[in-house]
């Protein structure tokens, strides 16, 4: 299937981020040979940054394929950025209510029309204090293991450092210049689950897979190791609650 063309309102997107991201940034760009050449596919993307956004499509615009990301439903409601982002086919994620399934079927399509859909699996900003990713929802992997398409690990640092998530301005750091690495890897092996049925516990394992390889990239962009167990907000809450309900006891 031919690649589709990047448009007219993704080049004035480009336009627009580029300058900034190049005066204010260095740039590592690494694996782009495993973005595919032709054909739909996923991208599974860490996110440290609410900067890693631009910094991960400046990437992959210059590969000339173009990604259409998945953005809450609120950001469409108006203004320029709504133009944007409508224009340039991303796609709202109307989160809990009854168009929820929405995106899935415009995510599926995009792929079924050759373009590459990007997933954040941790579905917002880590929170885990030394900027590991998170578990991932499951959505990348429904979506793939339904269409067959290519998961493309992406893993990315770089951003954080200027923009550190949850920071206040006075904590963003943009000189000196940062250096934003963006890494594709090969495709995740999910062939282990076809022909299965996308059970939860199918799709968890799936999510895991693809959420191990991010971090293997990640791993080998920082130099070091991640923790053996991912950091789960829940279970850091559930734990907090219990050593405050056992404080209290004693």
């Amino acid at each position: 299937m031919p690649r589709r063309r990047i448009g007219f309102w993704y080049r004035l997107a480009a336009v627009i981020a580029k300058p900034p991201l190049v005066v204010l940034f260095k740039r590592d760009w690494r694996g782009m040979e495993h973005i595919p050449a032709d054909g739909g596919f996923i991208t599974a993307v860490n996110h440290n940054s609410y900067l890693d956004p631009l910094s991960y499509a400046h990437y992959q615009y210059n590969t000339g394929r173009v990604p259409r990301f998945l953005a809450k439903a609120g950001l469409f409601k108006g203004g320029f950025v709504a133009t944007m982002l409508r224009n340039t086919g991303q796609i709202p994620v109307y989160r809990e209510t009854a168009n929820a399934l929405d995106a899935f079927r415009a995510a599926v399509d995009a792929i079924e029309r050759g373009e590459c859909v990007a997933f954040y699996p941790e579905g917002t900003l880590t929170r885990d204090p030394d900027m590991w990713p998170m578990p991932g929802k499951t959505g990348a992997a429904r979506v793939a293991l339904l269409t067959k398409a290519p998961v493309i690990p992406v893993a990315q640092w770089g951003a954080n450092l200027a923009m550190p998530p949850y920071a206040k301005k006075d904590k963003f750091s943009f000189f000196p210049r940062k250096t934003l690495i963006v890494q594709a890897g090969p495709p995740v092996d999910l062939s282990r689950f076809d022909g299965l049925e996308p059970t939860p516990e199918v799709l968890r394992e799936a999510t895991e897979t693809i959420m191990a390889a991010i971090t293997a990239l990640l791993e080998e962009v920082r130099g070091e190791q991640a923790p053996a167990e991912p950091y789960d907000p829940r279970r850091a809450r559930q734990a907090l609650r219990r050593k405050t309900a056992e404080g209290g006891a004693a």
